[in-house]
């Protein structure tokens, strides 16, 4: 365990860091190693014990002994967003972070934050980070592109940023959380979203990095909340959350921020969702597909930004045509690859699908076009 060393960084503002604490004593240890090995020493700690049933409160409680940046808090278990807003009233410091206690931090994460956040007066700073599954570590793709080195950003100069939801590669101005009312969603999962929105659309100015602030560990054990997508609980809690952060940015006003927070990010996740379409029960179809068919009953999920197979499921889904849907996604897996294309008598570049899957003739061009941009 990493121990403080008395007069390092002293001067330096201090940055409290909430870790909610829940069946997780496979991996605490690791996750507060890697906080406190911070090369920004001025910390405060504070671990929530969200009622966990295995030695998580013990493993914690041992590293408050050791160091006195760490406090720990007791509570009954109420979930990530009430640990969350449980850990931020007992929080002491200029600035706010939060880690989740399955997760690792690395060493300089808070200290290039925290160095851009006061240079350019951010009200939060945002990171890179990178998915730890395996032994493979992989920034995602649209992290590396969205994730240049900028500073006094508005939300409408880069509305896409919207998709970056998480609340634990950020570093928050405590007078800005405070100040615009932030908090986490008690009850449901997904609570990232919405709060990070409204983060987003009230900060008069936020700062961006290439670095990457936060390691993401997806559990081979599928025991993480965001590996649990076929269930029906896990479905309303998404559509609830989708619909909380589709009100804040509809509040906000700006023409060009809702189109593409309504294309690009509330769209983004679906696929993972459409993958389970064959097999799914009756109650979950009736609940995809009715959230669909609210969220894009405007404006099709054929102009998102979801890749063209997706797409086309998602149009499928939009008429209620379940069978096809789970034909169309059973296909896509069964390939193990990209979708074919071909060209049309039109010339146009369309989604191949086989007769077999998809009887020709029963869906428009617009479900089954390929962009110029994904030739």
């Amino acid at each position: 365990m990493t121990s403080w060393l008395p007069g390092r960084s002293r001067r330096a503002p201090l940055v409290s860091v909430v870790v909610p604490v829940y069946r997780v004593e496979r991996y605490l240890a690791s996750c507060l190693d890697t906080v406190l090995a911070s090369t920004h020493a001025n910390l405060d700690v504070v671990v929530v014990d969200d009622g966990s049933p295995d030695a998580s409160g013990e493993i914690a409680e041992e590293f408050a002994r050791r160091d006195p940046r760490v406090r720990v808090v007791h509570t009954e278990n109420r979930g990530l967003g009430a640990a969350r807003n449980e850990g931020v009233r007992h929080a002491r410091g200029e600035y706010l972070a939060f880690a989740d206690s399955d997760d690792l931090v690395p060493p300089a994460a808070y200290e290039v934050m925290l160095r851009q956040a006061r240079r350019a007066g951010c009200d939060f700073v945002t990171g890179s980070i990178t998915r730890w599954e395996g032994e493979e570590r992989v920034t995602p793709p649209w992290m590396r592109r969205l994730h240049r080195q900028r500073a006094a950003l508005l939300i409408e100069q880069e509305p896409e940023l919207l998709g970056d939801v998480f609340a634990w590669n950020k570093l928050f101005r405590r007078d800005f959380y405070d100040g615009v009312g932030l908090a986490w969603p008690e009850g449901v999962r997904y609570e990232d979203q919405p709060t990070t929105t409204r983060a987003y659309l009230a900060a008069r100015r936020f700062g961006v990095l290439p670095d990457v602030v936060y390691v993401w560990r997806i559990r081979a054990d599928g025991s993480s909340i965001t590996q649990q997508r076929a269930s029906l609980a896990d479905l309303e809690d998404r559509w609830t959350t989708k619909r909380m952060a589709l009100a804040s940015v509809r509040e906000h006003g700006s023409d060009r921020v809702s189109k593409v927070f309504h294309d690009r990010v509330l769209a983004g996740d679906l696929h993972r969702y459409f993958t389970a379409i064959p097999g799914c029960d009756d109650d979950w179809w009736r609940l995809l597909q009715a959230g669909v068919a609210e969220m894009w009953a405007e404006r099709s999920l054929t102009h998102s930004g979801l890749p063209p197979v997706h797409r086309l499921t998602g149009w499928l889904v939009e008429q209620d045509r379940r069978d096809d849907a789970a034909a169309v996604m059973s296909w896509v897996a069964d390939l193990g690859g990209p979708a074919p294309r071909v060209t049309d008598r039109e010339g146009r570049v369309v989604l191949a699908v086989p007769p077999e899957v998809l009887a020709p003739g029963s869906v428009p061009h617009a479900a089954l076009a390929v962009r110029d941009t994904e030739h």
